[in-house]
């Protein structure tokens, strides 16, 4: 019951402070709304109706096959090969290489009309038919550029943004798929007005390669949102085993621990880093265990000097008279009381972790490409 208390009062005092409180919301709006981030951004459609069938791609992985093409592959549900199939349409590309080939099949120059060696020497082997794929493929070939299928009858749902964080398009409404602007743009040195981003859907523009930004902001936040908060966790929890260690035991096991911290906290972490992603592969979990080496070092020392008080108290030798364990005296009668430094530090544990994120994915040290950063955006300008 104080505990409660203890937890109302605090909470009362934090929203009265009006800019943290809404400051505390802003924050939390951002992240749920980017947890499903797959529903927000996405370049697969939330529900595909084709001719009374139903197709969820956004969750299931269909072929083109599966819609009555011929590549086994997923489709690319924004390309105008997969509209033309569902029109009923003859592709396009295909149909100008068949030709390509035809005409390269059929070129005729006056070298081939010089006489190079013998021309009339025939045998009776010259009459069997030993490949009659040869004679009929070109003309298979032809005849399937030309069919085109029946118009079928589909229906889209798609997601408020139709890109993910790194699908590069390959079409383009207003001719510029690289650092397309938001806005209309004129170039004086060809004369030539660039339509806005918008009219292809990429409300923020995309990014020196293709990318949507905002498709990237939102799937970056969330990355950086779980991720501070996992360092923010796991270090809260080793600092809390390693502090509550040494506070409550003290003597030589806070003696020695204290100089191990001491030695381990002098060791830099980016020299750490930048020597195992010289022969690791970068990933979020590799960032992850390098930085939780020293995220947990703040917190211990706070939690080593409550447990050093609280530990001299009556209800905690009571405690240890009634033949308590040590565990069960440090989690049920110390840890409780000892709460106040976890929960002023917590909040700027998270906020290191992002830092520390987005500076690694800023110097080219962070996640790999093309997963979504904020430090990268940032390093694009």
């Amino acid at each position: 019951m104080k505990n409660d208390k203890d937890l109302k009062i605090k909470w009362d005092k934090f929203t009265r402070d009006k800019r943290a409180f809404t400051s505390f919301i802003i924050l939390s709006i951002l992240f749920i709304a980017t947890v499903p981030a797959e529903l927000l951004c996405n370049v697969r459609p939330i529900v595909l109706i084709v001719d009374g069938k139903t197709y969820i791609p956004i969750l299931i992985t269909y072929s083109e096959t599966d819609f009555g093409g011929t590549l086994p592959s997923e489709p690319d549900y924004l390309s105008k090969r997969f509209m033309n199939l569902l029109d009923g349409k003859p592709d396009e590309s295909f149909s100008s290489s068949s030709k390509d080939k035809i005409h390269q099949s059929f070129d005729i120059g006056l070298d081939d009309f010089e006489d190079d060696g013998p021309v009339f020497s025939i045998g009776l082997d010259d009459f069997e038919d030993d490949n009659p794929t040869i004679s009929t493929s070109l003309t298979t070939e032809t005849t399937a550029s030309q069919t085109s299928t029946k118009p079928r009858d589909y229906w889209f749902l798609w997601p408020p943004i139709r890109y993910d964080y790194k699908y590069i398009p390959t079409e383009s409404n207003t001719g510029n798929v690289v650092l397309a602007a938001p806005y209309k743009r004129f170039i004086e040195e060809t004369n030539q007005v660039i339509e806005s981003s918008w009219k292809d859907g990429h409300y923020l523009g995309t990014d020196d390669r293709g990318r949507d930004v905002l498709a990237r902001l939102i799937y970056g936040l969330r990355i950086s949102m779980i991720f501070g908060l996992s360092i923010a966790v796991t270090g809260t929890f080793i600092g809390c085993l390693f502090g509550g260690t040494q506070g409550f035991f003290g003597g030589w096991i806070d003696l020695i621990g204290q100089r191990l911290t001491e030695i381990w906290g002098s060791i830099p972490r980016l020299y750490i880093l930048i020597i195992l992603s010289s022969f690791l592969v970068p990933s979020v979990l590799l960032l992850f265990l390098i930085l939780n080496l020293t995220a947990w070092m703040g917190i211990a020392a706070y939690i080593r000097a409550e447990f050093l008080k609280i530990r001299n108290f009556e209800y905690v030798k009571a405690a240890k008279a009634m033949g308590v364990s040590n565990f069960e005296i440090m989690r049920r009668h110390i840890l409780p009381n000892a709460l106040t430094p976890i929960v002023t530090f917590f909040p700027f544990e998270v906020t290191a972790g992002i830092l520390a994120l987005v500076s690694l994915d800023f110097l080219n040290l962070g996640v790999p490409s093309p997963a979504p950063s904020m430090g990268e955006l940032l390093a694009q300008g």
